[in-house]
């Protein structure tokens, strides 16, 4: 006989809120650290080529005082309260969402999620401006930093996840009535 595995096993919360914090302070950290680390050493420097062709450290100037890729520059206080918005929508999901081993990888995109709207939070608020150094230079896209990896990774995972994991009934604890 085949036993089929429980999807909805219970974690425990703590257990659960203590991994995502810790994912979470790694991740804006290592995101902060890499920018405090390319104003150090890339800031009016010549790019440092880690793939000839291919992909560039170079610390953009001027500073991206926009938002994703430096679209909409100049709109630093739209894009910090509207950092604040979306950073209290993740919250809410992030603690709306059943602590179980089936929501497991969306407790996961959640916190990466909101890592990169804080570490790009966290440079509007101090600096009034994101520090972006990481070039591709094959395509030349825009100079992004890992906060916008972050954000951009988790986006697609949330959608694989939404269109082939997730039914809609499974996200009923999203509904607000509950």
């Amino acid at each position: 006989m085949i036993s089929r595995v429980n999807h909805h096993q219970k974690m425990s919360f703590s257990k659960c809120m203590s991994g995502d914090i810790f994912l979470l302070i790694l991740l804006v950290a290592a995101d902060q650290g890499a920018k405090w680390l390319s104003y150090l050493y890339l800031k009016g420097q010549p790019s440092v080529s880690l793939i000839p062709g291919v992909l560039e450290l170079h610390y953009l100037y001027p500073e991206n005082r926009g938002i994703a890729f430096g679209i909409f520059q100049g709109s630093v206080l739209f894009f910090a309260i509207v950092s604040v918005l979306f950073l209290g929508v993740i919250l809410y999901a992030w603690i709306r969402i059943p602590k179980e081993r089936f929501y497991l990888p969306l407790l996961t995109i959640a916190t990466v999620l909101a890592a990169g709207a804080l570490g790009n939070f966290i440079d509007r608020f101090f600096r009034g401006y994101v520090i972006d150094f990481i070039y591709f230079s094959l395509i030349d896209f825009p100079v992004f930093n890992l906060a916008d990896v972050y954000v951009v990774v988790s986006g697609i995972f949330l959608i694989l996840f939404v269109c082939t994991k997730y039914r809609d009934d499974d996200f009923a604890f999203l509904n607000i009535k509950q």
